[in-house]
């Protein structure tokens, strides 16, 4: 992976006065030098606490992660009177790689950030002036938010793959392309290695994690984060043994409140960043129909509480292109609301999950009590009472999932394509066609213009 930009944050010059601009044009600058050849304490520090700032870089943009697989997934839409791609494109298609901010994108902001971690690491290595626990702290958070952003990448190219050799010299070929397989096993063993360095650190990071990190910011709890984002990773590989293994070591507590979690965190101050998903008017977007239409009843009739709480009607119905919602998210209140990286309820979920998929007799009944819990918490449903089969409560687990973790990441998309349930997704008709179900993201023109011949997963995705 080649790229021509760094955030500016890991060599110290703009987290600290709070810049958003993040980019500096030159691998080869100075500061870098500096950093690499002359690592020091307070260098790391800002190193690692930038490396939150590139992680969390185009998730809350309205053509950003949590929206364009909201799109793909028929959670939202777009109706963005200044560019049509939103229906064009990201529904009808074809998903055009040629274009970082629709179908090539969600590319390289992870991979600054891969890179970012990879010369963290390299200079802790280097740094004299911090203890081995320090050290080893560092290394394990830097190498768990590398493997995140890995998997922000192949849960958007799947079959595709992803190159995961990002240290190359930059003078070299470009990395090969990795398999889905591949991909997933680099995340395991980040995941795996970090756990290892937090084990060994000590009680504090030598840096201050922000508020979305509240609960989970000393290296011991932040293995707990650690471990949720490997269940995660378990049960996207089916790996459903694994990921009961790593639910034991994260916070998953059906006790405590099923917000209970790290977020991404946004802010007012002068150069942060802020949540754009937050969209008061519905100017631009609307939450599907179809969030109505499937949300079963509760007792009284009334709807299931998550889309009572999550989504309000509109005083007038919005209509774009052959698309019309009178629905309006309210998940995200305001400017600085926070968006959920991974909650409690999630882990509530991916305990069901797995269970779902060792369909044993024992492991289906533990099934229905953490879907249970689900139902009644956060649904104010009654207690399920459907089949005691692996296909029921796979059906059961997907609408859980899918009221539950609402336009929060791409939940219901990542979700359909793994049970192979994208045909499931309505085709909705714009004036443009039939919408189009896609099941990857192309890679970006920028990323296919070196290689020859193009990889496949070059050009555009046209769906089915």
């Amino acid at each position: 992976m080649r790229t021509t930009k760094l955030l500016a944050a890991l060599v110290g010059l703009v987290v600290a006065t709070g810049c958003k601009d993040l980019n500096v044009p030159n691998l080869n600058s100075p500061a870098l030098d500096d950093l690499l050849n002359n690592p020091t304490r307070s260098k790391i520090v800002t190193a690692a606490t930038g490396l939150l700032i590139g992680t969390r870089a185009g998730i809350a943009a309205q053509n950003g992660y949590v929206s364009l697989l909201g799109i793909v997934g028929r959670e939202s839409y777009n109706f963005d009177p200044a560019d049509p791609r939103f229906v064009t494109e990201m529904m009808v298609g074809p998903l055009d790689g040629g274009s970082p901010a629709f179908g090539g994108n969600l590319w390289a902001n992870p991979y600054r950030s891969i890179l970012n971690a990879n010369i963290l690491l390299t200079a802790t290595d280097r740094v004299p002036a911090m203890s081995d626990p320090e050290k080893e702290a560092v290394r394990g958070f830097a190498k768990t938010i590398q493997a995140f952003d890995f998997l922000k990448v192949i849960v958007t190219r799947d079959a595709n793959g992803a190159p995961i050799d990002v240290g190359i010299d930059l003078t070299a070929p470009p990395a090969a392309i990795a398999t889905r397989a591949a991909v997933y096993a680099r995340i395991v063993q980040l995941l795996d290695a970090a756990q290892t360095h937090l084990q060994a650190a000590g009680s504090t990071f030598p840096f201050t994690l922000p508020s979305g990190f509240a609960g989970f910011n000393t290296p011991s709890t932040f293995l707990q984060f650690n471990r949720a984002l490997r269940a995660r990773v378990a049960v996207y590989t089916d790996d459903f043994a694994g990921a009961l293994t790593a639910l034991g070591g994260s916070f998953i507590d059906t006790t405590k409140s099923l917000n209970l979690g790290v977020y991404y965190d946004y802010s007012t101050v002068s150069g942060d960043e802020t949540n754009a998903l937050f969209d008061p008017n519905a100017r631009a977007i609307v939450a599907h129909p179809s969030l109505e239409t499937d949300a079963q009843l509760q007792t009284g009739g009334a709807k299931d509480a998550r889309f009572v709480r999550k989504i309000a009607k509109l005083p007038a119905a919005k209509s774009a292109q052959g698309l019309t919602s009178d629905l309006q998210f309210v998940i995200y209140d305001a400017v600085d609301a926070p968006i959920p990286i991974i909650r409690n309820e999630e882990l509530i979920l991916l305990r069901a999950e797995a269970n779902v998929g060792l369909n044993t007799a024992g492991s289906l009944a533990a099934a229905i009590t953490d879907l249970n819990t689900i139902r009644v918490k956060s649904g104010s449903l009654p207690l399920y009472a459907g089949a005691v089969t692996q296909t029921a409560l796979l059906d059961e687990l997907l609408y859980n999932k899918r009221y539950s973790l609402m336009f929060e990441g791409g939940h219901r998309w990542i979700d359909l394509r793994h049970y192979g349930r994208l045909n499931t997704l309505p085709q909705d008709p714009t004036s443009g066609g039939a919408a189009k179900r896609f099941s990857k993201f192309p890679f970006p023109g920028f990323e296919c213009d070196p290689r020859s011949p193009p990889p496949p997963g070059c050009g555009t995705e046209t769906g089915s």
